[in-house]
């Protein structure tokens, strides 16, 4: 006899919303941004430089990431100083990681 399902299904809001953060950590430049941002919170061009990117394709992905809750900024004069949103966010890049490792 199958055991038991833990938990029911999520409602289908809910499954899209997951759904749609999946897409987030789909692209790799976005995936690059948020690790750089595991050690310190970081400016735009100190990003673009870590990276060897642009600082404009830095922005566009930043914006996204802030739209979606993955990053959060604050303002220091007239920089915009970017971090990750919360542990949650360094706990699914670790937990990410560690499952492609096994």
């Amino acid at each position: 006899m199958p055991k038991k399902a833990k938990s029911q299904i999520p409602d289908e809001d809910s499954l899209f919303d997951l759904a749609e953060l999946f897409k987030i950590f789909g692209d790799s430049t976005r995936i690059k941004i948020l690790f750089a941002l595991l050690d310190k919170e970081s400016a735009v061009n100190e990003i673009a430089e870590k990276l060897s990117m642009t600082q404009s394709a830095i922005s566009h992905q930043l914006r996204i990431l802030k739209t979606n809750r993955l990053v959060k900024c604050r303002k220091e004069g007239k920089s915009s100083i970017y971090s990750l949103a919360d542990s949650h966010v360094t706990s699914i890049l670790n937990q990410g990681i560690e499952h492609i490792g096994e």
